[in-house]
């Protein structure tokens, strides 16, 4: 949203959000069984952390306080275990003692059944109070998975055991040591991939079309060579966070086989993965993965691997020999966590078959209807709505005696642009149901504004077909109604074309979109204004003897509302504007970058930012806000 209290000075800020546990709200309830977090990197060997009890008895209804405590950490997972058999389902519930650091969570289909965090900040000691049930096993004992960062965590910390008094002392059966599981070995490539093989022995997928890894590094670049069984993969492209490519049965994000080159601390870990729904992906085994090398140079990741064409029994891997639609993205990474990708990944035209003949293909950021739906949104509303509008109200006197098909001329052109701005309209509005097969929650208001300027464009013309004769009383009413709901459809549709303009389907230039913008909005407002000043002083010059007061003071207000719908349209544009700036600002903060944005009077207009913003000067950071 736009934030008032803007000035016109800048000042550079740095701003930098430490954003690392996969689930930073807490919300781990799929993680319940195993409390195992979802990030891809092994767990940590020797805890640094300590689970507390108040008492070491406990009877069927007793409250017992745990104290979770260690170095600082940002999430946990607590619950408590049969001692005699941790794999099973939690025992018992807790209650909080501070509702601002922790959460219940319900696992197993038990109410309260673990605790988590609430939210990422550091702590170093949380309490809950567990509630011993009525069927609680003689020994019961709690673990606890803490999160340091996102890569670094221990899983299943065990705590104190718990026993009940007339129950056999617990033997603890004798320690298993099982060996961390260690990662697959990678080697460094010696020189980049060559593309000269590209529709001969590789499927090669390229952006822009048939460019070449070796000469240009700006390439994106990714090839399948089938050898017997098995696939080679190479994956090459400008990057400093990570590359990836997925294999997907449609052209949107979800339930999707995917793999990552994720940069980090000059070394590129090959990551496979798989995607629910438009979230975070979640890291899978490296086991299926063979030959795995990578280089970096300049900026560049380039990382190759080798898997099976088909692979029985593992779960979220697809089978090779069957056609896909091939996304490829690029993103950033921090701390070993990926973010959500800079741009809309380039999704290839059409299905394809990897182990197919080799063939030579590009792709597209962006989808053709979605392409189509915004062009004729903009032609309707930039074009053809604005032109129907001028010459309604200001070429009515100019062709007052010229007549086509016996309606007056001005009227007919006027009619028939408002007509193909309604069909542009219907058209454009169907598009983006069809590319995506129903609503999409991720577009924010733009599908809202849409479906009000859509409704609108469709009464407009039904109005217009009961519209009543010129000397009829009801004329009026009619007159100021058209004009409302007209006014009201352009700047609602001005609106959403901004926000439409941001949306990633459309894959749009960042700034100069904008700017390209408020130039056709500004365009036909100045006209307006212009045309709409002559036009007022030439009525007062031709008629200022015939008009009465009463009479004069009704043209001015005529002329105040038009002003009225004029503004809003700059308004829309400005308010716009300034909240691109401040929204780019806050994305720009998950990398870490130095921006200049324009500064606000008052810094808490964005009270979620405070603790992210330092002033930058003379190389030293001051104190943070």
């Amino acid at each position: 949203m736009a934030v008032s209290g803007f000035t016109v000075g800048t000042c550079i800020l740095l701003l930098h959000i430490s954003y690392v546990a996969n689930y930073p709200n807490g919300k781990v309830t799929q993680s319940c069984h195993g409390m195992i977090p979802e990030h891809g990197h092994s767990p940590q060997s020797v805890p640094v952390h300590d689970i507390s009890v108040s008492q070491m008895t406990f009877r069927p209804g007793d409250q017992i306080e745990v104290t979770l405590s260690g170095h600082p950490f940002k999430g946990f997972l607590l619950e408590a275990r049969n001692a005699e058999h941790l794999n099973g389902p939690p025992v018992g519930s807790f209650t909080l003692i501070d509702s601002e650091v922790s959460q219940l969570l319900t696992c197993e289909d038990i109410q309260g059944s673990a605790v988590s965090h609430r939210s990422a900040s550091k702590k170093t000691e949380v309490k809950v109070y567990w509630n011993a049930p009525s069927s609680a096993p003689n020994h019961t004992q709690f673990l606890v998975t803490v999160v340091e960062k996102y890569k670094i965590y221990w899983v299943k910390i065990p705590g104190p055991i718990i026993s009940q008094p007339n129950a056999f002392p617990f033997t603890t059966p004798k320690a298993t040591i099982v060996p961390l599981p260690t990662l697959p070995p990678a080697s460094h490539l010696t020189k980049p991939f060559s593309a000269s093989d590209c529709g001969n022995k590789k499927f090669c997928i390229r952006s822009p079309l048939n460019c070449d890894p070796e000469k240009e590094a700006s390439c994106v670049f990714l090839s399948f060579t089938r050898d017997d069984q098995s696939v080679m993969v190479e994956m090459s492209g400008p990057s400093n966070g990570y590359l990836s490519f997925a294999l997907s049965h449609d052209q949107w994000m979800g339930d999707d086989d995917a793999y990552l080159c994720i940069h980090e601390d000059q070394t590129v870990y090959i990551q496979p993965s798989h995607l629910t729904g438009r979230s975070h992906p979640v890291m899978d085994s490296r086991d299926t993965l063979e030959d795995m090398a990578w280089r970096l140079v300049d900026g560049v990741i380039q990382c190759s691997f080798r898997r099976n064409i088909t692979l029985p029994g593992v779960k979220n891997r697809f089978d090779l020999n069957t056609s896909y639609y091939i996304f490829l993205a690029d993103g950033a990474a921090n701390d070993g966590r990926i973010y959500k990708h800079s741009q809309q990944p380039l999704i290839t035209y059409e299905k394809y078959d990897v182990t197919d003949s080799p063939k030579n293909i590009g792709g597209s950021h962006s989808v053709l209807l979605l392409k189509v739906h915004g062009a004729l949104m903009f032609v309707a509303w930039m074009t053809t709505v604005s032109i129907g509008v001028l010459v309604a109200r200001f070429f009515k006197p100019v062709w007052s005696k010229a007549f086509f098909l016996g309606e007056a001329a001005w009227f007919q052109v006027h009619r028939m642009l408002m007509f193909t701005t309604t069909a542009f309209t219907c058209i454009a509005f169907v598009l983006p149901f069809i590319y995506r097969g129903g609503w999409s929650r991720r577009a924010g208001y733009h599908p809202y504004l849409g479906c009000i300027v859509m409704t609108l464009a469709v009464l407009q013309p039904l109005l217009a077909v009961f519209r009543p004769p010129l000397h009829d009383p009801r004329r009026q009413v009619f007159n100021w109604t058209h004009w409302s709901m007209g006014t009201a459809a352009r700047i609602i549709a001005v609106a959403a074309m901004f926000l439409g303009m941001d949306l990633p389907g459309l894959n749009l230039p960042d700034s100069r979109k904008t700017y390209a913008m408020i130039g056709f909005v500004a365009w036909h407002v100045g006209t307006e204004i212009v045309l709409e000043l002559k036009y007022t002083m030439t009525e007062f010059r031709s008629f200022s003897h015939l008009l009465q007061w009463k009479q004069r003071v009704m043209l001015l207000k005529r002329q105040c509302w038009q002003f009225m719908s004029v503004g809003m349209l700059l308004f829309s544009s400005y308010f716009y504007l300034q909240s691109t700036i401040y929204e780019q600002a806050k994305t720009l903060a998950f990398a870490g970058q130095v921006i200049i944005i324009i500064k606000p009077k008052k810094v808490e207009a964005c009270p979620d930012c405070l603790k992210h913003i330092c002033e930058f000067s003379l190389g030293r950071l001051r104190s943070c806000l």
